[in-house]
């Protein structure tokens, strides 16, 4: 596994290169002019970023039912139209449960205590306490723990923490690819209720035809859209709960399913069957994860007031109407949902849970991608395009290799499953993987950082894993059926973060080899005196110490050196974003050299203008058209099984590791179909010009060889 990326420790996945070739120089130029300065800066455009406000620790009065509303509209989505398939899951003829009176209390039961213990206990309660500056979700708790972890002796303990915290991150992007694709169809399949002999291709037709132009406009960005979500979420709940409160009038006797005790008697008379039914009944607490990953954007008090004070309550109406139907009317258990409206209703209701399915999918979708920009801050995943869709929300972003890869898991899986109950048996290991290893590292946070006693967190973790483990064990039965899906997604994934992490640290074990002092440095050019040209010279480099191999054969090779000389380092902390004022600091060094270091959290993206516009308050003055930076790109031979790590490199100007010393630890191994596997990310990966916002048309790239 790999070593996890340190506090103030280079971003491996976000760094510029640093070497350069020995004989091969190529200018990266594009047609279009310099940038305009603007005003007052340093002559560099500062990219239009929205600066990043952490959540409001107390809201109060409007400011806090304005934002409860809104949480609507991206929190609760996915576990808001979880009504559209939960309970008829659980009656699916696969698991042969007739619609009896003590089934259906059983299985209520089940629903509304999961309801309390995973997500009002767990998540509302506990989980959310555990934020890492605001910021929620399985990787911001992943770095709030490796801040803690920092021992020689608690190496393995990283390495085991990374791995969970990895595989969780993984899993949710099988909940990603799958959620749209059951929410749409379900809501498609009222229809049906409608027009019951509309063939099942016209439903996968139109569940496509929704799907595809959900991921086509992701591209502009749903920021306009977003201010609609909380209203028409806050419309579906209050129609979802007066559907279930009309038939609960009808059927009142329902309510006795409030009694935990129908619940274990449901086990009681069905056994393995009742257990089985579990995979079905955690649908209902499927958006529970989103609770946690969102808590940035509004924080805690809005989300809380929202669940208690609107979505709890309406899920548990619906749940218990559908269930009052089913005991009148066993036969509803096909489609319990729609069967609650009145005929008149029928239609409106298909169009409000489709616009309401579509609304817990652009939720998924945003959550993928600020997983996936937390991934590549902290070294987890290739540069990536990283959009910003809106000037005052940012975490309103877009990233279209990601959008593109759930555009089409989405449309392959309606295509391959074609109904939501067959995908049902896809759905849950995804979640119910993520809720456990999301117990076990509360558990650590708890214990580390607030010191909790082992009999509290103990008996607390033990309760959470009980329940998360039941169901994740119920879920695996429905591996062969579709439950591989979200395995194979997570597991391909986990493979691809965790090759990349190690890859670069290998990397750059070889660029920074033998690296050579700055001061040693220093001294050579006061010595030589190479000739200076004017200008502003910007060496990339993921170090903050040493020579950049890039600045060596640049004077190697040029024989100059520009009057002013940067050494920049970008550095990926483990918290979601660093103030203004702690971004940059610049060192002035002998003989017109500048060390600069920006550090940047997870949940922001770098920007080189806006770091040199920041250096200028501390003496840096570098214009525009007399700037140039200077960069590295790799070219990664593998090396031939034959020949040993002792032995010389083959071709000249080819840099490869040292041999170790007697004695010292083995370095860092990759097999061979990972080294491949690593040199086609770094060949897909986005160019550092482009991620760092380097201007162009001020760039020279340096390449190397480089042996792995």
């Amino acid at each position: 596994m790999t070593e996890p990326l340190r506090k103030g420790s280079s971003n491996a996945a976000t760094e510029a290169p640093t070497n350069s070739a020995e004989a091969s120089v190529s200018a990266v130029s594009k047609d279009q002019g310099p940038p305009v300065p603007s005003p007052g800066a340093s002559g560099f455009f500062a990219a239009v970023r929205p600066h990043r406000q952490g959540p409001e620790a107390r809201p109060s009065g409007r400011r806090l039912a304005g934002l409860s509303l809104i949480a609507l509209g991206i929190v609760f989505g996915d576990i808001g139209t979880s009504p559209l398939y939960a309970l008829r899951q659980c009656f699916d003829p696969e698991y042969g449960l007739e619609a009896s009176q003590l089934n259906v209390y059983g299985v209520l039961s089940l629903i509304v205590w999961l309801l309390i213990i995973v997500v009002s206990i767990k998540y509302i309660v506990f989980i959310m306490r555990a934020d890492n500056r605001g910021e929620g979700g399985i990787l911001a708790l992943l770095a709030l723990l490796l801040q803690q972890e920092r021992r020689a002796a608690d190496r393995r303990r990283r390495i085991l923490l990374i791995s969970l915290g990895l595989f969780g991150a993984a899993l949710l992007y099988g909940d990603g690819i799958i959620t749209p694709a059951i929410s749409v169809l379900s809501a498609v399949e009222g229809v049906q209720v409608v027009h019951p002999h509309i063939a099942e291709s016209v439903i996968v037709v139109v569940a496509l035809v929704i799907l595809l132009g959900l991921f086509v406009f992701q591209r502009f960005g749903m920021a306009r859209l977003g201010v609609t979500f909380g209203p028409l979420m806050a419309l579906w709940f209050v129609s979802i709960g007066v559907l279930g409160a009309v038939e609960i009038f009808r059927e009142p006797r329902v309510l006795l399913a409030l009694n935990p005790w129908y619940g274990l008697q449901f086990f009681q008379a069905n056994g393995r069957t009742g257990f089985l039914v579990l995979g079905a009944v955690v649908l209902a607490v499927t958006g529970a994860e989103a609770l946690y990953a969102d808590m940035g954007h509004f924080g805690k008090r809005p989300i809380r007031l929202a669940w208690f004070g609107l979505v709890f309550p309406a899920l548990l109406l619906n749940y218990f109407g559908q269930g009052a139907l089913v005991l009148r009317d066993p036969s509803a258990a096909s489609n319990p949902f729609f069967l609650l409206a009145p005929n008149a209703m029928l239609w409106p209701l298909v169009v409000v849970a489709t616009m309401a399915t579509v609304i817990a999918s652009q939720a998924l979708i945003s959550g993928a991608f600020s997983l996936t920009q937390q991934s590549v801050q902290l070294g987890y995943s290739p540069r990536v395009t990283i959009v910003h869709t809106s000037h005052s929300e940012v975490g309103q972003i877009y990233i279209p290799e990601i959008n593109n890869a759930l555009m089409i898991g989405c449309l392959l899986l309606v295509v391959a499953f074609r109904n939501s109950t067959a995908l049902g048996a896809a759905y849950g290991i995804a979640v119910t993987g993520t809720m456990a290893i999301t117990s076990l590292l509360f558990y650590v946070v708890a214990r580390s950082r607030w010191n909790w006693s082992l009999a509290h967190i103990g008996t607390l973790t033990a309760a959470f894993l009980f329940v998360d483990i039941s169901l994740l064990c119920a879920n695996a039965i429905k591996f062969e059926h579709g439950g591989w899906v979200p395995v194979a997604i997570a597991i391909g994934v986990f493979t691809l973060m965790s090759t990349w992490k190690k890859g670069r640290m290998m990397l750059n074990e070889v660029l920074h080899a033998g690296s050579l002092p700055l001061s040693l440095f220093l001294d050579d050019v006061e010595r030589r005196k190479p000739p200076r040209v004017a200008g502003t010279a910007v060496f990339m480099t993921s170090s903050a110490e040493g020579v950049p191999v890039v600045l060596l054969h640049h004077l190697k090779h040029n024989k100059v050196l520009h009057e002013q000389v940067v050494l920049m380092s970008i550095l990926s902390e483990e918290v979601p974003e660093v103030p203004e004022d702690e971004r940059v600091s610049v060192e002035r060094l002998e003989q017109g050299f500048y060390r600069v270091t920006a550090h940047y959290g997870f949940m922001e993206t770098p920007d080189v203008p806006e770091v040199l516009t920041l250096a200028k308050a501390q003496g840096l003055r570098a214009r525009a058209l007399d700037t140039t930076f200077y960069l590295g790109r790799e070219r990664i031979i593998i090396a031939d099984r034959k020949r040993r790590g002792r032995e010389p490199s083959p071709q000249p100007g080819v840099r490869r590791a040292p041999a170790p010393e007697e004695g010292a630890p083995r370095p860092m191994r990759l097999a061979r179909w990972r080294k491949r596997l690593f040199v086609v990310m770094v060949r897909n990966a986005r160019s550092a010009t482009e991620f760092f916002g380097i201007p162009p048309n001020r760039v020279v790239e340096l390449g190397a060889q480089v042996e792995f």
